[in-house]
């Protein structure tokens, strides 16, 4: 059965994939199944449904990850409502004149992912671009360490991230447009709360919907006391010291469609992706255990599920001349156009960085955090590793962060509490 109309039927993929592609089990001959652990003693078995990256880490580096049945229900692996809008408004989207997502009737997009069957590779990334946490309305706390090659944690950081989405807005009101405000896409701040060295540096995206335009800039830096406007094309550079995160790779896609080109599908087939299992709410702040590299605390404990097909995308930075990467290579489940993978290459072409993010509902050991009616569904943790010098960021979602910020979501006060310049400023001020 083709796979939206599985998805429309019932929710459920079974009906359009076979076995073998729906249980590790049965495509690895019952080498490794759920309930298991791939590490360097078996990794060979999956080394097909893995990124080069990962491989690595698991051969060399002491990297694990559990095992877990393939989820089949697509409404468990995005937000409920972001599923429900994908599947209403199909077949209403189309690139206007400057490539940008539009309504037949050419007005914004209004809501879900616009592409549900992608006919070609910018439509991937276009779904993606247009609404990366799938939440109207999201802060995120994170707790970030930085580790060098020998397994020393050089850098930890508390910070917040939030994001609010000024179109296609599924759950807040007003909808699908905030009144005012529909020329652009959404506002994102991120902020440091801790360690006391950068507590208050703070910055603000504010995305055009146009996707030929770079987003402004802003950032408060504590030791100016002022607000100021930043150069927006330096996307490739970590915004504090330590991290091998750039804004670039926000969601695998952190920059507008159009400032990458040359987008082309390059392969597709199973790969293996954290998208359930992912969330410790054994930990009171869902904090999460650390295994591997030279002092055992490098990766994070992570399970991972057959993923029955994934896309294989790859784009070049044709806007930023200066960028230390040729292009980029993402994977995307097939079934939720979700990005389970991401490595980038150097100018050389050589493998360079990868961003490999988990996935989950939040629920399980007999809790859970809700998102409204339904379970929280969201990133869980993040690896951003730099191959070629060995240095990892580590980075997990948590309830709380220093300074009184709690894990939010759909709540239209963000955009007064995180989202203007006075809510820099305030958070500069402590």
């Amino acid at each position: 059965m083709p796979l939206w109309t599985a998805i429309a039927d019932s929710g459920d993929v079974t009906r359009a994939y076979p076995d073998e592609l729906l249980s590790l089990d049965a495509y690895t001959k019952g080498r490794i199944k759920a309930g298991d652990e791939i590490t360097a003693d078996n990794v060979e078995h999956v080394r097909g449904l893995l990124d080069t990256i990962r491989y690595e880490q698991i051969a060399r580096m002491g990297r694990r990850l559990r095992v877990a049945p393939t989820t089949t229900d697509v409404m468990r692996l995005s937000p409920w409502e972001y599923v429900e809008a994908t599947l209403r408004n199909q077949g209403q989207a189309r690139f206007d004149e400057r490539g940008n997502v539009v309504t037949l009737a050419g007005k914004p997009w209004i809501g879900g992912n616009p592409f549900p069957s992608p006919q070609s590779a910018v439509e991937y990334f276009a779904g993606l671009t247009l609404s990366w946490g799938r939440h109207d309305a999201s802060f995120y706390c994170s707790r970030e360490c930085d580790l060098s090659m020998e397994g020393n944690i050089q850098f930890e950081y508390q910070s917040g991230w939030a994001e609010l989405a000024t179109v296609g807005r599924v759950r807040i009101d007003p909808r699908p447009y905030w009144p005012g405000h529909e020329d652009k896409l959404r506002y994102q701040t991120v902020f440091f709360s801790a360690p006391e060295a950068v507590k208050g540096t703070s910055f603000l995206n504010v995305w055009s919907y146009d996707q030929s335009t770079m987003p402004e800039l802003y950032g408060y830096l504590p030791a100016f006391r002022r607000i100021r406007q930043f150069p927006t094309d330096q996307r490739f550079e970590p915004l504090i010291p330590g991290s091998t995160l750039y804004l670039s790779d926000a969601w695998a896609a952190g920059d507008p469609l159009h400032t990458w080109g040359n987008y082309r599908i390059v392969g597709r087939g199973p790969m293996l992706a954290a998208l359930s299992g992912c969330w410790n709410p054994a930990h009171p702040n869902w904090q999460h255990p650390t295994h591997g590299g030279p002092k055992g605390t490098t990766f994070f404990d992570t399970t991972v599920e057959l993923v029955p097909e994934a896309v294989i995308v790859e784009a070049e930075p044709v806007k930023f001349p200066r960028a230390p990467v040729s292009k980029k290579r993402v994977w995307f489940d097939a079934r939720t156009l979700l990005p389970i993978g991401m490595v980038s290459y150097d100018r050389r072409g050589q493998a360079y960085r990868s961003f490999d993010g988990a996935y989950s509902l939040y629920e399980g050991g007999g809790k859970t955090f809700m998102d409204g009616a339904h379970p929280y569904w969201s990133w869980t943790h993040a690896h951003v590793f730099d191959i070629q010098s060995g240095r990892m960021t580590r980075f997990e979602q948590v309830r709380t962060i220093t300074g009184g910020h709690s894990t939010n979501v759909n709540d239209p006060g963000i955009y007064d509490k995180y989202l203007t310049s006075a809510a820099l400023m305030r958070l500069g001020a402590g």
